[in-house]
């Protein structure tokens, strides 16, 4: 199973931006989705996670700024940005669940920058 984020870039302070990662898997074979980030030069952390049915979990930095959806058709996950603060500056990578091989997969991730 392979996981393609995209979506990244640079944004000013205050702005939006929506990731997107799919999973190259059969349809429906993959249960929690999620999003961690790692800042510069610190540990990655968790941020987001989705499961199959649409439950959500947010961190408590991003809570109310951040959307997490999917499109369980499609293996695709969402992660909606608004707010975005220059603390939010990361890698963001994307992480699945193939029930299949009941592994955990990563995505290689996509750099946001936040700066005006």
């Amino acid at each position: 199973v392979q996981l393609q984020a995209s979506g990244g870039g640079l944004v000013p302070p205050g702005g939006s931006l929506t990731l997107s990662c799919t999973a190259s898997a059969s349809a429906f074979s993959i249960s929690n989705m999620a999003w961690y980030r790692q800042p510069p030069e610190k540990a990655r952390e968790f941020v987001a996670t989705i499961t199959s049915g649409g439950n959500t979990n947010y961190a408590d930095s991003v809570e109310g700024r951040f959307t997490i959806s999917r499109d369980n058709a499609k293996n695709t996950v969402y992660l909606q940005m608004n707010s975005l603060k220059p603390e939010d500056t990361a890698v963001y990578y994307c992480n699945a669940y193939h029930r299949i091989t009941m592994r955990y997969f990563w995505g290689k991730g996509t750099l946001v920058t936040v700066s005006s």
